[in-house]
């Protein structure tokens, strides 16, 4: 078992812990989770903790508390079949959980792509951090992945230039060391044609369509914080938005 963290708050990392299990495949649906003594025990945790840790796993409805038998992993319809990259950042600090096979490709300042520094609110051809990142799927499936940030926070965050994974992600790291938070974000996704790169990094075929997913973290003053851009293989990855209708 791993030993705590104290970058989140300690509930948190084993609800991550367990949610990773589930979307691995670890724990397969109809599973029993460990209990509260059991988590508590494992993880040197007050029974609270490990309480509210199967709560958050129960209000994201990943698991169900059976009377008198324990908790167990919902059916094949209720575990996440997304990687919702705004909920994983709010709730865990970072859009990949520690255990994910990550190879950061790439950690630099660059002359920042016009659409970067658009959505970062710099001046076209501002020089811009860029974290390029490759996540390997079990299998054999991929998903490339750029953060870009405004490249004056070099100066005070001088870990983003790192090939280093940050403990709690970029999110976590940055407010440490500016005292900024992210208050909101907003997210797009579109499709085009992938480039030579892509083909290369996702080992696809000579014309293929990508998935794209941005993310644009932003400040409580309004400042864009961080820009996330994800590529996916075509098939490979879906994207579930859950909403509310009006009048039903």
């Amino acid at each position: 078992m791993p030993d705590i963290e104290e970058v989140l708050p300690k509930y948190q990392q084993i609800s991550g812990y367990i949610r990773d299990q589930i979307e691995r495949g670890e724990l397969a649906p109809g599973a029993e989770v460990p209990s509260e003594r059991e988590l508590a025990a494992a993880w040197k945790v007050a029974r609270p903790t490990a309480a509210k840790a199967l709560n958050t796993l129960r209000q994201q409805g990943l698991v169900e508390s059976r009377r008198g038998s324990g908790t167990f992993v919902r059916g094949p319809d209720a575990v996440p079949l997304v990687r919702e990259s705004a909920g994983r950042a709010r709730q865990y600090g970072g859009m990949y959980a520690e255990r994910e096979p990550i190879d950061i490709l790439a950690a630099e300042l660059v002359d920042g792509p016009e659409y970067v520094t658009t959505a970062l609110g710099l001046e076209i051809g501002s020089e811009v951090i860029a974290r390029r990142r490759l996540l390997h799927g079990e299998n054999g499936d991929a998903e490339l992945s750029t953060s870009w940030f405004a490249g004056d926070l070099a100066d005070v965050a001088d870990r983003l230039l790192d090939t280093q994974r940050l403990p709690g992600g970029t999110a976590t790291y940055l407010e440490a060391v500016t005292g900024r938070r992210v208050a909101s974000v907003f997210d797009q996704v579109s499709a085009r044609m992938a480039t030579n790169e892509e083909r290369k990094r996702l080992r696809l075929a000579r014309t293929s369509a990508v998935l794209v997913y941005r993310l644009t973290a932003i400040d409580a003053d309004g400042v864009v914080l961080q820009f996330d851009e994800g590529v996916y293989p075509p098939e490979s990855w879906l994207f579930r938005q859950e909403y509310s209708v009006p009048g039903v």
